[in-house]
Formats: C-alpha cells, structure tokens, sequence
C-alpha cells in the first residue's frame, strides 16, 4: 500500500522564479524538474534534503493555509542562524506550554525545540529537532 510510497508537498506559488531561488539559494535544494513551454512558470519540483516540494501556481490564491511543511532537523540553533544569515527571518517565537523556554526565534519544550518562517511566496515552515536539551539561562 502506501509503505511504499514517495511523498512530496504541493506548495503554491505567486513567483516561479522567485520561489525557485528561495528553495535552491536559501534552503540549499535542487531542482528536481520544471515546465517547459507555456507551463514553466506553473510548476517545478524541487529536492531539499530527503524531501520533494512541487512548487505550484494555482488559477486562484487560495485564503486559507491548509498545512505547512516541517524540516526536521540536527542543529535548531545552527539552522536558525544560517538562514537567518541568508535573509529569513523568522516568527514571533510563543511558548506552547507552562515547560516551554524560549530563546531568540527557538521555542524549546520537553519533547523538542520549533521556529517557524515563511518561504518566498508567504507559506508557513516549521524547523523541528527532537528531544533537544533546555538552553542554560
């Protein structure tokens, strides 16, 4: 069934070009495929990690965010500060509970750490570390 199966995340675009170099140049992927002809600034797929986003432009924008894609990661902190040395900038960070302690953009918890960003195009991205240590104050 689908054990296995691949899995790749449907973003939508406003900018092709735009998105494409926020995927590659920012987050270091690849690109896997795009369009040609009339549809070259429609759809793309681009490899990031161990992950596929197909970078979509939808006739209509839609209003709502349905899902948002999660990176999981080794490093939080270095993460944070690489992108963030390329020009992301991140979420207002909020404690998810009474245990959580935060740091910068990095919300720490006792089953993991998260910051949150927005891609090029306005999608939210979540960065994930398991079980990370609580950061000495």
């Amino acid at each position: 069934m689908l054990s296995e199966a691949g899995f790749a995340t449907l973003v939508p675009i406003r900018n092709m070009d735009r998105a494409i170099k926020f995927y590659t140049d920012v987050l270091g992927g690849s690109v896997n495929m795009r369009a040609e002809g009339e549809m070259k600034d429609y759809w793309a797929s681009i490899n990031v990690g161990k992950s596929e986003f197909w970078l979509i432009k939808p006739e209509k924008r839609e209003k709502r965010t349905l899902a948002y894609s999660t990176f999981v990661v080794k490093d939080i902190k270095k993460t944070v500060g690489n992108l963030k040395s390329k020009g992301v900038k991140f979420l207002r960070v909020e404690k998810m509970g009474s245990d959580s302690k935060l740091d910068g953009s990095i919300s720490f918890n006792p089953y993991g750490a998260e910051a949150f960003f927005k891609d090029s195009e306005g999608n939210l991205s979540m960065l994930w570390e398991n079980k990370v240590p609580f950061p000495s104050q």
